[in-house]
C-alpha cells in the first residue's frame, strides 16, 4: 500500500538536531559509549525551586485545563520584562520551537519570504516552509550580519526577517549598531523583525546583549521568543513565550485554541518559581560555562580553524583542511561518531558546508576526553 502525505510535509525535512537522541539511544544499547557533543543542552540539573514549585502545583491540583495563553500571573511577570507591555503581549507556548512555528503561522501567506542569516538553526527554514512560505538565506560575514547583502536581499514578497542573537550554531553576539540598522530597514520596508533570544543569558567576555526591542520605532512589528530551557537548565518543560504587539498576541492565541490549547499547567508554575531565581543562581551557570568555553576553544583551536564565540555554548570550527576528497561534513561528522564515538553536528545542516557544531556545555571531562578522541581520528 502507498502512503499518500501532503506536499507540505514532504517538503520539509526532520530535525537534524532532534535526530541524534533516538540514534544515540539506539548506539547505547549496542554497547557503544558516546561522547555527546551534538544535543545543545546545559550539563546542569534543573534548580529545585523549579522541580518544588511544580510538585506543589501538581498536590494543589493544577492539572486542568488553563487559559490558552497562558496563566496569568507568569504572563504578568514576563510582561514586566517590556517597558510598556502588559500581560496582553505575552503568550506561552510549548518552548522556542513551537513559539516561531506559531509566529509564522500567522504572520505568514503563500510564497512570502523571510530573510534568515546563515549559518543559522536548523528549524528556522522548515518552520518557514510550513507556513507556506520561503526562506531566503543570506550569508554571514565572520559569523556576523551582512546588512548590505540583508538589504539587497528584500523584494515586493518579503515579510520579515529573523535574527538569532546569540546564535545558534556559531556562538556570534551581534552588536546594537547592526540590530539598529536591521530596525532602520525594517522601519523603512515595513517588515517584521522575529529575534529569537534563547541564549541572551549566555554572553562573554564582559559583552552584553541588546534585543531588538529596544529600538522604539519597530517595536509594533517586532516579536521576541524565548525559552526556559537554556537559562533555567528546564529543556524538558517545554516553556517558552512570545512578547509581540496585542493584536499579534491574540491571532497566535486564536492558533493555539486550535493547536494543543494551553501548555503544561504545572509546568507552568514551575517556569514562575524560575523567575524568582536569585542572580547569583544563573550567575554560576554562566561562569562555569565561560571557563568550558575556555578549554573548549583551547582544544578546537590545537585542530582546526574556529572563532571564538561570545555566546552561546557552541563551537563552529572550519574543518575543510580534514575533509576527504568529495566527503561532506555530513559524511565527516558520521566518520567521527563510527571512529571514536563522539557526536557532533554537520555544518550542511545550519547552512554551511565543511564546519562541525560542537557543544561544550558538558562536564570537563567529557571535554577532554572528547578532543583527545577527535585528534587521535584525524
Amino acid at each position: 500500500m502507498r502512503i499518500k502525505l501532503s506536499n507540505r510535509i514532504n517538503a520539509v525535512e526532520e530535525s537534524k538536531t532532534a535526530r541524534f537522541i533516538p540514534l544515540f539511544e539506539q548506539l547505547q544499547k549496542q554497547g557503544q559509549k558516546i561522547i555527546n557533543f551534538a544535543v545543545g543542552e546545559p550539563n546542569f540539573p534543573a534548580p529545585k525551586a523549579v522541580i518544588d514549585a511544580a510538585k506543589t502545583a501538581l498536590d494543589m491540583g493544577q492539572t486542568r485545563y488553563g487559559p490558552v495563553a497562558g496563566i496569568l500571573e507568569l504572563r504578568s511577570a514576563l510582561a514586566e520584562l517590556y517597558k510598556g507591555y502588559g500581560p496582553d503581549n505575552i503568550i506561552i507556548l510549548n518552548g522556542s520551537k513551537h513559539c516561531l512555528y506559531a509566529i509564522f503561522q500567522v504572520i505568514i501567506n503563500p510564497l512570502d519570504e523571510v530573510i534568515i542569516p546563515v549559518p543559522c538553526w536548523v528549524s528556522f527554514a522548515q518552520q518557514v516552509k510550513l507556513a507556506g512560505g520561503k526562506p531566503v538565506f543570506v550569508k554571514t560575514v565572520n559569523h556576523q550580519l551582512d546588512i548590505p547583502a540583508m538589504q539587497s536581499a528584500i523584494t515586493g514578497k518579503t515579510r520579515a526577517i529573523l535574527i538569532n542573537s546569540p546564535n545558534n550554531p556559531t556562538g556570534a553576539v551581534y552588536p546594537a549598531k547592526d540590530l539598529a540598522k536591521i530596525a532602520e530597514i525594517a522601519k523603512k520596508n515595513d517588515l517584521y523583525v522575529i529575534s529569537d533570544e534563547a541564549y541572551e543569558h549566555y554572553i562573554y567576555d564582559g559583552k552584553s546583549h541588546t534585543s531588538i526591542f529596544s529600538f522604539k520605532e519597530i517595536q509594533d512589528k517586532t516579536i521576541i521568543t524565548k525559552s526556559f530551557s537554556k537559562h533555567f537548565q528546564m529543556t524538558g518543560f517545554r516553556i517558552g513565550y512570545v512578547a509581540a504587539h496585542s493584536e499579534l498576541v491574540d491571532a497566535i492565541i486564536k492558533f493555539q485554541s486550535h493547536c494543543t490549547g494551553n501548555v503544561c499547567t504545572f509546568a507552568q508554575h514551575g517556569a514562575l518559581a524560575a523567575l524568582d531565581l536569585a542572580e547569583e543562581i544563573t550567575a554560576g551557570y554562566l561562569s562555569d560555562l565561560a571557563a568550558k568555553r575556555e578549554l573548549a576553544f583551547q582544544l578546537v583551536n590545537n585542530l582546526f580553524e574556529c572563532i571564538k564565540p561570545a555566546g552561546a555554548f557552541y563551537l563552529f570550527p572550519d574543518i575543510h583542511k580534514y575533509l576527504q576528497p568529495g566527503e561532506t561534513s555530513r559524511e565527516f561528522a558520521a566518520r567521527l561518531l563510527e571512529k571514536t564515538g563522539v557526536a557532533v553536528v554537520p555544518g550542511d545542516d545550519f547552512g554551511l558546508e565543511g564546519h562541525i557544531r560542537i557543544s561544550f556545555a558538558v562536564p570537563e571531562t567529557t571535554l577532554l576526553l572528547g578532543f583527545k578522541k577527535i585528534k587521535e581520528v584525524l
